[in-house]
């Protein structure tokens, strides 16, 4: 079964509210169809960051059993699908598949989208519960699992490997750049440019040390695991029983184990930032040498690439509402004292 919360699976706190042009009628036909689940019922929810995804909550009558459909347009990243088959197979019962078609697929084709059903199963993000000491020590255990795992090479083959670019780190260049030069009427922009304005020397900080991070680490050639590569507590679910899962697999990568570690002890949403939340996680993950420059490259590089995703966001659109607010704030958080930025330039061992 596949437990789910909104705001995680539909792009966290960000809203979606355009329906697809595609009647209920069509999806629940496609749905019987391809699935064979006898759904009666299609409810479209308003949730989501991406303009080229949409989900339902599709209902039977017979025994109202709920299913999470997932609608997808543009380019589809098959091992967003296919890995977490693959790791739910190997037992990883903290990843759950998608349900497979009547022609043992895992997708089927619905207009202009691809088309992905898992169960539906109620539950909340580890934002709004959080973990107990059984659930962290399951959770690094959990995670010890998908970094050990043995890869078809087929598999393998189709998930990036890291390579440290600076693409995020010119982005947040740019706009930082731009502040001065290019006029914003919008509300929401106008603020955040004087925000970023007055904090140009942190950002243009935290960019030289990820740089010089970058390097570092890069020179060490760490070994490449398997990581799920956005395992913050928003991707981290507890139905009502308490069993934990692992989702949203549609970034994974081939990375040092760093690249997930970093999250436990990162301060993101103002959680998981204790000693003895970190001590519970590696009572399940076990013994391991944590290289704790590449913990500080992820973390400063983390923080970047939200900034270049809501400069683009702010400065590039007036659109989004509410959530432009809300996108600013998100912004500003990363600055406060003994958040995410002073947690990231005050990890790693080396003085750089």
């Amino acid at each position: 079964m596949l437990l789910f919360d909104l705001r995680v699976l539909c792009g966290q706190e960000k809203k979606m509210l355009e329906k697809p042009a595609i009647d209920d009628s069509e999806i629940i036909a496609r749905v019987q169809a391809a699935f064979g689940v006898p759904v009666r019922h299609a409810a479209f929810l308003p949730l989501g960051a991406d303009a080229n995804a949409a989900v339902y909550c599709l209902t039977t009558t017979a025994d109202q059993q709920a299913y999470f459909l997932k609608l997808r347009r543009g380019p589809f990243n098959e091992i967003s699908i296919t890995l977490p088959r693959f790791l739910s197979e190997q037992g990883i019962h903290e990843v759950i598949p998608p349900i497979q078609t009547a022609a043992g697929t895992l997708w089927t084709s619905l207009s202009e989208y691809r088309a992905t059903l898992f169960p539906f199963v109620e539950g909340q993000d580890a934002t709004d519960l959080p973990l107990t000491d059984a659930q962290w020590r399951q959770f690094g255990a959990a995670l010890k699992k998908v970094h050990t795992a043995v890869l078809p090479p087929s598999l393998a083959a189709a998930i990036p490997t890291e390579t440290y670019i600076p693409k995020f780190r010119a982005l947040v260049t740019e706009f930082m750049q731009q502040l001065a030069e290019r006029p914003f009427t919008e509300p929401v922009a106008q603020k955040l440019v004087t925000f970023l304005h007055d904090k140009r020397d942190v950002v243009a900080q935290l960019v030289e040390r990820t740089e010089q991070l970058a390097a570092v680490v890069q020179e060490r050639q760490l070994p490449n695991v398997l990581c799920h590569s956005d395992i913050h507590a928003w991707n981290l679910l507890i139905n009502q029983e308490g069993a934990l899962y692992l989702v949203d697999w549609d970034e994974p990568i081939l990375a040092p184990k760093e690249r997930d570690l970093m999250f436990i002890g990162a301060g993101l949403g103002g959680i998981w930032h204790t000693r003895r939340e970190l001590a519970l996680f590696y009572e399940g993950y076990g013994r391991t040498e944590v290289d704790q420059d590449a913990l500080a490259y992820y973390r400063c590089e983390r923080i970047i690439q939200d900034i270049a995703a809501y400069c683009e966001q702010l400065f590039l659109s007036d659109e989004g509402g509410a959530d432009r607010e809300e996108a600013l704030q998100n912004v500003i958080s990363n600055f406060w004292p003994g958040s995410t930025i002073d947690i990231a330039m005050k990890s790693g061992r080396e003085t750089l």
